[in-house]
């Protein structure tokens, strides 16, 4: 009944555009990013289709009677585009989901679940977002959590804009711990772009998520919360493109008298010819009580058939030295991107 529900009304809004848009409305928005892919975790070799989280979603803003003020909301879901109904599981998933306030002076306060600043604060670093070659398949600290409460500053000087979240546990528990107060954890960003150059540089703290030495230790991620502080920096210099990422993080409190620490490094650049688009990434995570190493290599191109669509491939190797870990992956696809 859920998902019949939630598919209707996601249905009415693409069905209904000029209903919703008379009004300065919401604006319906998506992608469908479809690979067809060799995946090779070392033990199966196998050919996949795979939908890379593809999105439908909706948002806008509504104007309010008081200056200076819009109410502003967005409700993101991903869908499967390639499993149906994938069993028990439903076709939608919550992603990016608030709403709140925009004052055009004093800034913006949003309410939901969303991606938390750090996360954000790769900004464009990662040229293969969604993909077996995303950053987060070594870099932890990629959330997108619930309840979270956000304030960011009108952006200053045209290029900086600060963002502070919130996120109350709830009465979770996390290593014995029920976590009850008003803030039980804390991400945020100073974040720089002036289009031409940009760079952040975020904190997390006591934040649920995973760190990979600890995962490797085969230490459960409900038994701790983890710090963070991410360093990012790139340029966008006419057909080129080049990012850096530096990331420290470790578990909170030492988990059984442990503490258990991720160094993380990515670089990546791509060049446009054209309608073509090569890019390239690599990343290293640094494990500090496994004294393991985590890396991540990938090529790719891309090729645009249109503004909003394109074909590509791409390959991408995750490995760890010691543990049983050899991810191979090379894929083809499209992505069509769409907004009314």
């Amino acid at each position: 009944m859920k998902k019949q529900l939630l598919a209707l009304a996601i249905g009415s809004l693409v069905a209904a555009p000029s209903l919703v848009l008379a009004d300065k409305g919401p604006t319906v928005y998506g992608k469908v990013n479809i690979t067809y892919e060799n995946v090779d975790d070392g033990t199966d070799d196998q050919w996949e289709l795979r939908s890379n989280a593809s999105r439908i979603g909706v948002k806008g803003t509504l104007d309010l009677d008081i200056q200076n003020v819009q109410a502003i909301y967005q409700a993101e879901f991903q869908m499967d585009v390639d499993d149906g109904n994938r069993g028990d599981n439903n076709v939608f998933s919550q992603r990016n989901i608030y709403g709140g306030f925009r004052h055009a002076n004093l800034g913006t306060l949003i309410a939901g679940k969303f991606d938390t600043p750090l996360k954000k604060a790769q900004m464009d670093v990662d040229q293969f977002g969604d993909l077996a070659a995303d950053i987060g398949a070594i870099v932890d600290g990629e959330e997108r959590l619930s309840n979270i409460i956000q304030y960011s500053t009108p952006k200053l000087v045209n290029a900086v804009t600060l963002n502070l979240a919130m996120i109350p546990g709830e009465g979770s528990t996390r290593a014995g711990e029920v976590r009850d107060g008003a803030a039980d954890a804390f991400s945020s960003s100073l974040v720089f772009d002036s289009g031409t150059f940009y760079g952040a540089l975020a904190y997390d703290s006591e934040v649920p998520t995973t760190v990979y030495d600890a995962d490797f230790a085969g230490v459960s991620s409900a038994d701790y919360t983890a710090d963070a502080v991410r360093l990012t920096g790139g340029a966008r210099i006419q057909n080129f493109e080049i990012g850096a990422l530096y990331q420290m993080s470790e578990t909170s409190d030492d988990v059984a008298g442990v503490s258990y620490e991720d160094s993380s490094y990515v670089l990546s650049g791509a060049v446009k010819l054209s309608r073509w688009k090569l890019k390239a990434q690599y990343g290293l995570t640094d494990l500090d009580q496994s004294d393991d190493d985590l890396t991540l290599m990938a090529l790719g191109a891309d090729y645009k058939v249109g503004d909003k669509s394109k074909i590509f491939t791409y390959y991408a190797n995750v490995e760890a030295d010691d543990a049983a870990l050899e991810d191979t992956n090379f894929g083809v696809g499209f992505e069509h991107k769409f907004s009314m």
